[in-house]
């Protein structure tokens, strides 16, 4: 048990020096080639955040822990949106646009229903693991080819400053910091709950799926800290959109997975999740904070009901 704290405190450390790290450096990197901070969340800083959870996805799949592996994709986008949104949102409201809600938000949404009407079948193959992955690579082509430009804002704060091949080095070390730090604190909770004796499913879909989530929620914090709410918005987003087209694309891809009557119920509710969240986020293009509460809330209760299951 000593162990396991030790390891809980380094890696919260890793996760909270990592996230600043790359917050620092993708706003930078964003000025130097004229792109959007939305972009950049959207791309960068959510596939890097999304690491742990490809890391852990894929093991788990080549393991035959089948449930471990979907859950941890089901749970960590589940966690993106209630806990993590929601705890943003209580802290500052988050201000959205149509951009976020029509575009990046509907795109999420219709993955995520496409995902649970195949899951029905039983099994997400390996055809369905390619067309997930060949849904990633048009979207990041598409936002490629918009590129859409610094905003005001964003060019005030960091004028006078410039993106060197540093900052290039800096953004690595922040994902290496966060990935390694996720990896650290799902070891030491998952030893704990095993002990326990709580299913696979369970430990995936709540403590497993929060640890992989926790660079998505220190770089979100880093980034509300800073004022950067479309960076915030584009990470969550972006990293539940890479979770499922390129997380559980790439796992379908490399090995079939068996789809349980658990997995697919956290799909529906994951369903309700984002489309709860669009609704939000289109209400007076804000996220206010009894929402915010509102998504924590859901986000508990969803806990509760895998616990006591």
């Amino acid at each position: 048990m000593f162990i396991d704290i030790v390891s809980f405190s380094a890696s919260a450390l890793l996760l909270w020096f990592g996230a600043n790290w790359i917050v620092t450096s993708a706003s930078l990197i964003a000025r130097r080639y004229n792109v959007s901070e939305l972009v950049i969340g959207l791309t960068i800083v959510a596939l890097g955040t999304s690491a742990p959870e490809f890391l852990v996805t894929v093991n788990a799949a080549f393991r035959g822990q089948n449930d471990l592996s979907l859950s941890n994709v089901v749970g960590s986008n589940i966690f993106n949106l209630g806990f993590i949104l929601g705890l943003m949102a209580l802290i500052k409201p988050l201000v959205s646009n149509r951009t976020i809600v029509y575009r990046d938000g509907l795109l999420l949404f219709l993955t995520t229903a496409g995902i649970l009407a195949v899951s029905f079948t039983g099994t997400l193959g390996r055809v369905f693991g390619a067309c997930l992955v060949a849904l990633l690579v048009g979207y990041l082509v598409y936002l490629g080819v918009k590129r859409e430009a610094v905003g005001e804002e964003e060019l005030e704060e960091t004028r006078g400053k410039t993106a060197t091949w540093r900052d290039g080095v800096w953004l690595a070390a922040g994902f290496a910091a966060i990935a390694a730090g996720g990896d650290l604190m799902v070891s030491a909770a998952t030893s704990i709950a095993t002990q326990l004796g709580v299913s696979s499913w369970v430990i995936g879909v709540t403590i497993v799926a929060a640890g992989t989530s926790l660079p998505e929620l220190v770089t979100c914090l880093a980034a509300s800290i800073r004022g950067k709410n479309e960076m915030l918005l584009g990470n969550l987003i972006g990293s539940d959109f890479f979770n499922f087209a390129g997380v559980l694309g790439l796992t379908c891809l490399l090995k079939p997975l068996p789809v349980s009557p658990e997995a697919s119920s956290g799909l529906i509710v994951l369903v309700g999740m984002v489309g709860l969240v669009l609704i939000l986020l289109r209400t007076g293009w804000k996220v206010r904070r009894w929402e915010g509460a509102l998504l924590i809330a859901v986000n508990m209760v969803r806990w509760a009901h895998d616990f006591m299951h």
